[in-house]
């Protein structure tokens, strides 16, 4: 489901101007910027030269976007589908947990992968940016009251224990997967992580997420959990 069919915003809070299909000029220095940063990502971008490939003035560019870092955030929008595809595969309960997870956390390394050069210019603007540390934190927020309903839902079919507020682990988690993707973003450079392979990143995350939510990580090529599998032969 995407975001226009959720409600949501598809435009960046640090976006300065509403939306306007017809506005041709946000359009092309998006596609400006986009070139720039594959060119030479975000630290050597420079406004003149994106402004000038785009065919507009730089205050014409600063008429839509606060700074260099709110026009990245903006280029990071189609990203949000990808998001969503994630949430849904994880809350869709009639598959075993392992699967759920697993998939989730395969889409979201794809997402990297798609979109590597975008994410390496969002991490370097959100290090100086104020306001894209909160584009990037929001857009995580938007996720905890869906991963946390899902675990809610899981505790109250037996299938997960107990524990902590639903929130609170959601809001745990998906912190994690904020550094999973950060570390897999940059796992080229070598600056975070070693040398660690997709594969296995996928295998921790995936153990962290079990054992967290379930209490057990054994889980894969069950199709039930244990409570599952006694109510289902009594």
């Amino acid at each position: 489901m995407s975001r226009v069919q959720r409600g949501l915003p598809v435009r960046s809070a640090t976006d300065r101007r509403q939306p306007q299909k017809s506005d041709l000029r946000r359009g092309a220095i998006l596609e400006s910027l986009d070139h720039h940063l594959r060119e030479s990502g975000f630290d050597g971008l420079n406004i003149a030269d994106v402004a000038k490939r785009a065919g507009v003035t730089r205050s014409a560019f600063y008429f839509y976007f606060e700074n260099k870092a709110a026009a990245v955030a903006a280029l990071l929008e189609p990203m949000y589908d990808d998001g969503f595809m994630a949430s849904d595969i994880l809350t869709s309960t009639t598959e075993p947990p392992h699967w759920r997870i697993r998939a989730m956390l395969e889409t979201l390394l794809d997402t990297v992968e798609h979109h590597r050069y975008l994410l390496q210019a969002m991490l370097e603007a959100r290090a100086t940016s104020s306001a894209i540390r909160q584009v990037w934190d929001d857009a995580r927020e938007t996720f905890i009251p869906v991963v946390a309903a899902m675990i809610t839902a899981e505790r109250d079919s037996g299938r997960a224990p107990d524990g902590p507020p639903a929130e609170v682990i959601a809001g745990m988690l998906l912190e994690f997967n904020d550094r999973l993707l950060e570390r897999y973003t940059l796992l080229e450079r070598h600056t975070i992580g070693g040398t660690l392979s997709r594969e296995q990143l996928l295998d921790g995350a995936e153990t962290l997420w079990l054992g967290t939510i379930y209490g057990r990580v054994d889980l894969a090529g069950q199709d039930r959990i244990p409570g599952e599998q006694k109510r289902a032969t009594s």
